[in-house]
């Protein structure tokens, strides 16, 4: 029924314009802050800003917190037209690109590219361009709903590319993809599964458990890594797609520097726009040894 009902929304999501869906997020947004301000998604959210900028007056921080429920809510709204429109009429929606040079001379150079695309502004946009345009084989993590597998997979697969499920089949597809000289995509903050593919390393000054994956499978087949994104513009006027290469060091051997400029990259990713990044993911949920849960309700707020 879940899964059902989700399809369905997406699709008269579909019907909308991007300015309408998004000046509808605006809404929905509004109206759940101020009638559900104390529930698990926000709370999710005014954990993590507090976390990561303590700097901040509780003033700006509710600010923040309501700026990123309007983002978050836009992440759902604009799914009908990033999975169930034409290819290239969600391709159109991207009004500037900066940086996909960089892209470009490494294939032309016969390099190997490692996309890293983290949780913000459009990113299932950012998959169906680099699809579109290169051979690419991306590591995703399957619904919780598991009926809803196939349609999404159908969605992100639309325009010719592949996607993989983060397990031991996927990661050797991984190192085959790239070996053929393919690209290879992936979401550089999703907390890992796999205990021996993980780490700890600071995100804006927070450890977080972070993923080795990247490091390795960059060391091993000597891939370039370069992280993209897909910045919204105001009033629903579209995208602007960026690429820029990684930080030094995170093809590292150490993987306490590697892992940390992986953070810092994501990081920079966020800068302009704050706000659209995923604040209701729970990027702390495992804490070093002997630390407490960040989210429990007793431990903040």
């Amino acid at each position: 029924m879940k899964a059902r009902l989700f399809v369905l929304t997406l699709y008269l999501f579909s019907w909308l314009s991007l300015p309408t869906a998004h000046k509808l997020a605006e809404l929905l947004a509004k109206i759940f802050l101020r009638y559900f301000p104390q529930a698990r998604l926000v709370h999710v959210m005014r954990v993590n800003l507090k976390l990561c900028f303590p700097q901040l007056t509780q003033e700006e921080r509710q600010e923040l917190l309501k700026n990123s429920m309007i983002e978050t809510v836009k992440t759902f709204t604009e799914l009908g037209a990033l999975w169930l429109w034409q290819p290239e009429n969600t391709l159109n929606l991207i009004k500037k690109i900066s940086g996909e040079s960089l892209l470009q001379q490494a294939r032309a150079e016969g390099k190997k590219i490692i996309l890293l695309t983290p949780h913000f502004g459009a990113w299932e946009l950012t998959g169906l361009y680099a699809q579109t345009h290169y051979p690419m084989v991306a590591l995703y993590r399957p619904p919780k709903i598991l009926s809803l597998n196939e349609f999404i997979l159908k969605a992100r697969q639309r325009s010719g590319g592949h996607y993989v499920s983060i397990d031991r089949a996927g990661i050797r597809s991984l190192y085959e993809t790239l070996r053929r000289g393919d690209v290879v995509g992936i979401l550089p903050d999703q907390v890992p599964h796999d205990k021996n593919n993980q780490t700890f390393a600071p995100f804006f000054g927070v450890m977080a458990e972070t993923i080795t994956l990247v490091a390795r499978l960059a060391q091993k087949t000597g891939a370039v890594v370069i992280f993209t994104y897909a910045e919204r513009l105001p009033q629903g006027q579209g995208f602007h797609l960026h690429f820029f290469p990684a930080p030094e060091g995170i093809d590292s051997t150490d993987l306490n520097l590697a892992t940390h400029a992986l953070n810092v990259g994501v990081e920079q990713c966020l800068q302009s726009h704050i706000s659209q990044y995923q604040w209701s993911y729970k990027r702390f949920k495992t804490r070093p040894t002997g630390e407490p849960d960040v989210y429990c309700r007793d431990s903040t707020d």
